[in-house]
């Protein structure tokens, strides 16, 4: 009794510290503490933005009106000084007169200055002392240059004694220049406590942040404050925020003098500011004390109320626990706790009743039980089986066995399935003679149960085979003295391997838990049936890569053989190699200045490389260039002239190589092109006529093209036949192939009398292959370099029929030489 009263005791000390009671007290305290917390956080917000905005606005105003009456008082003083620039007083003593009136009426003029138009002083005036003619030079100060390119001038503040000055330049008529220096010390009147407050302060900086006026708690008049944040702000964002020279937090606002430069900065301490925040932070500290109180109390009286029915609740709840099915719970509050107090006693009622069947169907759960370890420990020999044998004669026999002792049946066959003849043929049997005659040996899988259920891929089971319909099963079935079977189709995923097949001699249907487990000893049997077939392909398998072994040893002997031949093989390619590089050294050498097909015959045999030196030999000069190029480029911007260039010399490069010419040189536009040389052809002047129309309409379509894009160009050749000096000219690194000739010459001539898209030929080109093309002579041409007039010709087409004749002629008559 004593160890329940101090297990009760402390489940109720528990409760207090951690259970209902603590939540209920913890919620609504902190409840009503947010709700505090949050309402006195938003009034502290909304005043504290208030008190700024409504400090700020008073400051700014103060800064404003301040910063108008500093304006107002120095246009004041610049109209007081003025009357003094009039044009009357042109002598000397008279501006020293109108001076010295000036100090007298204005007493924050300290001192005024005459500057010549040559900016020499020519008098200085203050109150004790009058200076005539220093001349002293003030041609390069601001105060002289500003005011005599700008008219009045306000010069930087500075400090005399402590005290800031500032000086007013105002131009004459006549180009003199008047240099009033103002003592600020008039600005302090402006920072009286009446004006800036009993807790604020005030004062005045200049552009660079020295302090001209301050008020009594201000910083010290001359002191540079530049580096407080909000003055370091005045020539970009203004800031509502800053800090004393002390270091302490600020709220500011600042209003700009116009034309001087100045800024007038108003002030308040945060702290002093914020008084009335601190104050409401006390008051909102005190409600929310107070209302944590209440809560406390509120909550605890709440969960006390609820203590009584909960502890009932939890009593009941271990009696129950501990099989005490009579106990009843008695809860009388009207609410939920009472409705679940209901309900643990109609609990208790169904346990009570529920616990009398129990024991009944425990025992009944048990037989199940053992009949499932039974079929489990069946499962379990069937798989040791399988997995420790390849051999079905070992593992069909046990598979059978088990599975007729599992189904309490009568006989059990295992069939296999022959692919070829779509058979079904006896491997194993229990409770059949396996060596007997008779139809059950072999059954076709058509019209069968054992062909329907392995394409079905389920199983069959038929209860009373009285009833069923003839096949070749039934017959061996029903004269054995068995009435019902049970097929379990053998398949996997590679296709049908046999069937499973019980019977029983007692009409009757199979239960689905027997055929579950049919299927699994059906899948066992697959598994089994699989290996072994595997097996006996990889054992076939090793026997052919026995004989593989051996035929790759006799290979591997042949190829020690080839290997050595190889090795031979790989030295005579080396040198052969090595010859080819050096072939390949010379041609690239000779592509420096002649086209490919002509580098490689050079470089294809012996005695070819004496074709470079110097030599007389008849050949065919084509020269060709672009008219109005000069004008194009001097009008287009370099990028564009060069890919005109890239089109144009792609255009001409192909069509050279393509009729073997000689790139002899080209320069910008103008391109020159050798036939005969140094490689000789008998056609050689109608390879360069025929490769001159075909460069004419190319080009020509080009020019179509740089037209569209706003560039007027054209295209003319110039062709010329005569004996020429041929050879290579320049130096190891770098040489070139060139002709040596008047013949040259003609033809860049006759190149510069062609007009667009126009051919001009010798007269002896023209008669070398007048039969071939269509064109006709043109006049004489006197051309500069020559002393008697050249006879020409233009060429319009080439007639492609009359070549092909020709060129069918010439072979014709080579054939018949040979």
């Amino acid at each position: 009794m004593r160890v329940t009263d101090v297990n009760a005791a402390k489940d109720r000390v528990w409760f207090l510290r951690e259970g209902l009671f603590a939540k209920y007290v913890v919620a609504l305290v902190g409840l009503v503490v947010f709700v505090l917390a949050v309402n006195g956080a938003m009034e502290i917000w909304i005043s504290y933005r208030g008190i700024k905005s409504s400090l700020t606005d008073g400051m700014s105003e103060k800064a404003e009106a301040t910063a108008k009456r500093i304006q107002q008082s120095m246009s004041d003083l610049e109209r007081q000084i003025n009357w003094v620039t009039r044009t009357s007083s042109y002598k000397i003593e008279d501006r020293r007169a109108d001076y010295a009136q000036l100090l007298t009426q204005v007493p924050y003029v300290s001192q005024l200055t005459l500057l010549s138009a040559q900016g020499r002083e020519q008098l200085r005036l203050t109150r004790q002392t009058v200076h005539y003619g220093s001349n002293a030079d003030f041609s390069r100060d601001l105060r002289f240059t500003e005011s005599a390119a700008r008219g009045t001038s306000f010069a930087t503040p500075y400090f005399r004694d402590g005290r800031p000055f500032t000086s007013i330049s105002l131009p004459h008529s006549d180009s003199q220049v008047t240099v009033a220096e103002i003592n600020l010390g008039f600005l302090q009147d402006f920072f009286g406590d009446t004006e800036v407050g009993r807790t604020g302060f005030a004062y005045i900086v200049d552009s660079k942040g020295q302090v001209l006026a301050s008020s009594s708690k201000g910083p010290e008049i001359g002191k540079d404050v530049s580096s407080l944040p909000q003055v370091a702000a005045i020539k970009g964002s203004l800031l509502s925020e800053g800090t004393d020279i002390a270091g302490n937090d600020v709220l500011t606002t600042v209003s700009a003098v116009p034309r001087i430069g100045w800024f007038v900065f108003f002030e308040q301490p945060t702290a002093q500011a914020l008084t009335p925040i601190r104050e409401q932070l006390l008051r909102i500290a005190l409600l929310i004390a107070m209302g944590l109180v209440t809560a406390i109390i509120a909550g605890t009286v709440m969960a006390r109320r609820m203590l009584v029915p909960i502890n009932a609740l939890r009593a009941g709840a271990h009696r129950l626990g501990g099989g005490d099915f009579s106990h009843r719970i008695e809860v009388k509050t009207s609410d939920e706790l009472e409705e679940l107090a209901d309900q643990f006693n109609g609990m208790a009622s169904q346990l009570a009743e529920t616990y009398s069947g129990l024991e009944a169907k425990v025992k009944e759960r048990t037989r199940d039980l053992a009949q499932s370890i039974n079929e489990l420990k069946v499962l379990e020999e069937v798989g040791r089986a399988v997995s420790s044998s390849l051999d079905l004669n070992a593992v069909l026999p046990t598979v059978a066995a088990r599975a007729l002792e599992i189904t309490h049946a009568d006989a059990v066959l295992i069939y296999g399935y022959n692919v070829t003849n779509r058979q079904f043929n006896l491997t194993e049997s229990i409770g059949i003679d396996k060596a007997a005659e008779g139809k059950h040996l072999a059954i076709e899988a058509d019209n069968s149960p054992l062909g329907e259920a392995a394409a079905r891929g389920e199983p069959i089971a038929i209860p009373d085979l009285d009833a069923t319909a003839d096949h070749p099963l039934r017959d061996v079935v029903v004269e054995a003295g068995f009435h019902s079977v049970l097929v379990v189709p053998l398949v996997d995923q590679q296709g049908i391997l046999g069937s499973l097949v019980v019977l029983r001699q007692n009409a009757g249907e199979f239960s689905d838990n027997l055929i579950g487990l049919m299927k699994t000893f059906a899948h066992q049997s697959v598994l089994a049936m699989r290996n072994a077939r595997l097996f006996s392909e990889v054992d076939h398998k090793s026997r052919e890569l026995e004989m593989a072994n051996a035929t790759v040893r006799e290979q591997a002997d042949k190829l020690l053989e080839q290997t050595d031949q190889l090795k031979d093989w790989n030295r005579s390619l080396e040198e052969r190699v090595e010859t080819q590089l050096g072939e390949i050294e010379r041609i690239r050498r000779l592509e420096r200045f002649l086209a490919p097909q002509v580098a490689q015959l050079i470089a294809s045999g012996d005695g070819h490389e004496g074709l470079l030196d110097s030599h007389r030999r008849e050949v065919t000069v084509v020269f060709c260039d672009m008219r109005g190029f000069t004008s194009f480029t001097e009008t287009t911007e370099p990028e564009e002239a060069m890919n005109v260039l890239r089109e144009y010399h792609a255009a001409l490069g192909a069509l050279i190589f393509k009729y073997e010419g000689t790139l002899d040189r080209y320069a910008g536009d103008g391109v020159m092109i050798l036939f005969n040389a140094p490689i000789q052809f008998e056609d050689h002047v109608k390879r360069a006529v025929k490769m001159s129309v075909e460069m004419r309409d190319t080009v020509g379509a080009l020019t179509e093209k740089w037209r569209n894009r706003g560039h007027n160009l054209g295209f003319g050749i110039g062709i010329a036949l005569g004996y020429a000096t041929l050879g290579q000219i320049g130096f190891e690194q770098r040489l070139e192939y060139a002709a040596i000739g008047s013949v040259t010459n003609l033809a860049s001539r006759l190149c510069d009398e062609a007009k667009a898209n126009q051919i001009v030929v010798s007269r002896r080109v023209y008669g070398m292959v007048e039969q071939w093309v269509e064109g006709h002579p043109i006049d004489d041409l006197n051309l500069k370099g020559f002393n008697h007039p050249i006879l020409a010709a233009e060429i319009t087409s080439w007639r492609e029929e009359v070549d092909n004749v020709v060129d069918a002629a010439s072979a014709a008559r080579r054939q018949k030489k040979s």
